[in-house]
């Protein structure tokens, strides 16, 4: 049985490789995007198996409006993709308070309005996954990724509260935490060049010197090969709750959870004495 998709950020990189793989092989798509036209040649090759809808996540009211239209016209909605987002880039200091909230409305608020929106028809129907693209950077972080650190990070903890909210309900929950993809011109993307970047403290480049030598050193995913293999996701039936997509990140992300273990033990002694001696209710 053919699936339909509700795909935000389909106009490019993997958002857009997502959306041609469901169509491709036979599937649906509610496909969303900023700018509408940016999907007519959707459109051209898949004629009505595609529903173009014209929706900026960071608005509400348009984001229940594009999903209610989209459950009216296909009857059903089975797999939801939180795909939208972008990366501030900036050292902590350098990020205005505007970029952050920017940040958060975009990769986090848009999430959960597609989700809130969404939900309601995947309850009714006993049935439906929701993927949301985190990121490597929701597990580990670096330098002058702050506020999308605080973005992913958040999604991380929202979507694995989500799943355990839904799975009475039927509904699954992935989140998929991408390396670096060949999103741009068949190359790795640079993340300190993205077009979202904070007016530069002279205090900090050095750091943004060092950083930038070692941008886009990752291999570079094929962001067909991940379409192909989200389409294996959707179609599990005991689908996990998180996987990482691409290379390079699982040695890392493995070192960071040791080292992060390793502080907890070291310090252990001094957790204990936080703890104090009167024997209390323990508030969370």
């Amino acid at each position: 049985m053919s699936k339909v998709w509700f795909v935000t950020g389909s106009s490019r990189g993997l958002g857009r490789s997502f959306v041609e793989a469901a169509l491709s092989r036979g599937d649906k798509v509610a496909a969303t995007a900023r700018k509408a036209e940016s999907l007519d040649d959707l459109v051209a090759a898949y004629g009505d198996a595609v529903l173009p809808l014209a929706m900026d996540v960071t608005d509400k009211a348009a984001v229940f409006e594009s999903v209610t239209r989209a459950a009216e016209h296909f009857g059903r909605l089975d797999v939801i993709v939180n795909n939208a987002g972008y990366a501030q880039i900036g050292a902590v200091e350098e990020l205005t308070e505007q970029q952050l909230r920017d940040q958060l409305e975009t990769n986090l608020f848009g999430a959960v309005w597609v989700v809130q929106a969404a939900l309601p028809y995947l309850r009714e129907q006993r049935s439906g996954r929701i993927i949301q693209l985190s990121s490597a950077a929701g597990l580990i972080a670096m330098p002058l990724g702050g506020a999308y650190h605080a973005s992913k990070w958040a999604l991380e903890g929202l979507n694995e509260a989500l799943a355990g909210e839904v799975a009475g309900f039927g509904v699954k929950v992935t989140i998929i935490e991408p390396g670096g993809f060949a999103t741009r011109s068949g190359k790795n993307p640079d993340p300190l060049d993205n077009g979202h970047v904070a007016q530069p403290d002279p205090a900090y480049d050095g750091l943004r010197q060092r950083l930038g030598a070692m941008a886009g050193k990752m291999p570079a995913g094929d962001p067909a090969a991940a379409a192909q293999t989200l389409l294996k996701l959707v179609d599990s039936d005991n689908p996990p709750l998180r996987i990482l997509f691409g290379q390079g990140f699982h040695p890392m992300i493995q070192q960071a959870y040791a080292d992060r273990l390793k502080m907890w033990a070291d310090w252990q002694d001094l957790s204990v004495e936080a703890h104090g001696k009167a024997d209390q209710q323990a508030a969370v």
